[in-house]
């Protein structure tokens, strides 16, 4: 099964614009290491959907789904995760984007334990 969600994943990133605003999956896996010891990564299997903010360049997007859990040395589990998004042109090179951020610290869903985080940012291009 989850070979089939990698490859459709593959197949709609390759059909779809980058400009085409509605629905889109995205497979994101981020691992880590201390030095040269690994860590453990997390997949997401995330469906979203984006789209513009009026007539302008401003964009939104939102995205939620399954977020598999593997620890170095350690059984994987699954939890949930979801991302909030937008991103604005300031000028013709720079830009700014914030995302909202949340995830279950365990198998079961409770508000009480939601890892929530944020990030702001200015992209300068040139």
């Amino acid at each position: 099964m989850i070979k089939s969600v990698f490859a459709a994943a593959a197949a709609l990133s390759m059909s779809a614009g980058a400009a085409v605003a509605g629905p889109y999956v995205n497979v994101e896996t981020n691992a880590g290491w201390a030095g040269d010891d690994y860590t453990g990564a997390t997949t997401d299997l995330h469906v979203g959907y984006e789209g513009n903010i009026g007539n302008g360049d401003a964009a939104w997007y939102i995205q939620g789904g399954p977020s598999i859990v593997s620890p170095d040395g350690a059984e994987s589990e699954t939890r949930y995760s979801g991302k909030i998004g937008a991103s604005a042109p300031l000028s013709d090179s720079v830009g700014v984007y914030g995302e909202l951020s949340a995830a279950t610290a365990g198998t079961e869903f409770s508000a009480d334990d939601l890892n929530v985080g944020g990030k702001l940012g200015v992209k300068y291009s040139f």
